[in-house]
């Protein structure tokens, strides 16, 4: 009997330390997994993200240089950033997704995190993928936005460090450009198949730089329509143009547009424009400012402070 009950004392102690064992291996499991993962709240709310992604796939196209940046490069993105000027030399190795890629082929790539437009259609299928995150377009500035790309991946100091060098460089510009040209207005004109956009301070097109950055001075009835009514743009006819045409015009056709422009470039109403008899147009890339990223914005400002300065 005394053997009977030591034997089952024997067995009960190690059953508890296995169980204590199993338990401690699995809480040390449970707070590995934890201390990989961060909680981030995006467009559509709280999502477990890897705390240092790996293998990003990229289908929000406006953000590649935001990514690049912070040391992130995808490992895959959609078409349009490989027709960016800016990016020339930083997208060797990057897979080309095309305009619209399948769930497969994202799925074929393995990735550990997923990047994406909120409004995607095929989002809830990527989320069976790999960890997503919606982005909405214009939802940050462009510092903001690289902050919170920075909290994305785990790479908030570089963030900070990019906006700090940024903000110096504006400094170090700013007065040249202000020298330049005083008081005089600045526009931002893309023909397109049915009229004219007109970008504001929010949209893009270097408009960020030119009237956020260097304060320099837009038309009133740009500040009007594309800036103070926080649309970001005007829609505006070829007859109305004189009105938010400044003393210096960037220009190219809208990027999602057929036409070259010819109907505005080609008119009289054009030829008359104080900047074109001027010369003070400045033809930009369509697709290179689209983006408002870093790496697309400081190609932009070194063009913009160029034509300004050298152009008085």
């Amino acid at each position: 009997m005394k053997n009977r009950s030591g034997f089952l004392l024997i067995s009960l102690a190690i059953l508890m330390l296995f169980t204590v064992a199993c338990s401690s291996t699995s809480n040390k499991k449970s707070g590995a997994n934890q201390d990989d993962t961060i909680t981030y709240q995006d467009v559509k709310g709280e999502v477990k993200l890897p705390k240092d992604p790996k293998r990003i796939v990229l289908l929000a196209e406006s953000y590649y240089g935001d990514l690049v940046t912070l040391g992130k490069t995808p490992i895959a993105a959609t078409a349009p950033i490989f027709k960016n000027p800016f990016y020339k030399g930083k997208t060797d190795g990057v897979k080309n997704l095309g305009t619209t890629p399948s769930v497969e082929k994202v799925a074929a790539l393995k990735p550990d995190m997923i990047i994406a437009w909120g409004e995607d259609e095929k989002f809830d299928q990527y989320k069976k993928i790999a960890t997503t995150v919606a982005i909405k377009y214009n939802q940050y500035s462009f510092k903001d936005q690289l902050k919170e790309f920075g909290k994305m991946t785990g790479t908030p100091k570089k963030a900070t460090e990019w906006i700090t060098k940024w903000d110096t460089k504006i400094s170090e510009v700013k007065p040249k450009v202000t020298k330049a040209i005083g008081n005089k207005t600045v526009s931002i004109v893309s023909p397109f198949d049915k009229g004219i956009y007109i970008f504001g301070n929010t949209f893009a097109r270097g408009g960020e730089i030119i009237y956020d950055e260097l304060k320099l001075r837009a038309p009133k009835a740009v500040k009007k329509d594309a800036i103070d009514s926080g649309v970001g743009y005007a829609n505006i006819s070829l007859e109305k143009l004189p009105e938010y045409a400044g003393d210096f015009i960037f220009t190219s056709p809208w990027s999602g547009s057929k036409s070259k422009g010819d109907q505005v470039y080609e008119s009289s109403i054009w030829a008359s424009l104080p900047a074109v008899q001027n010369k003070h147009v400045f033809e930009i890339d369509p697709v290179g400012y689209f983006f408002n990223d870093p790496v697309s914005l400081e190609g932009q400002l070194e063009f913009i402070v160029d034509r300004l300065t050298s152009a008085s």
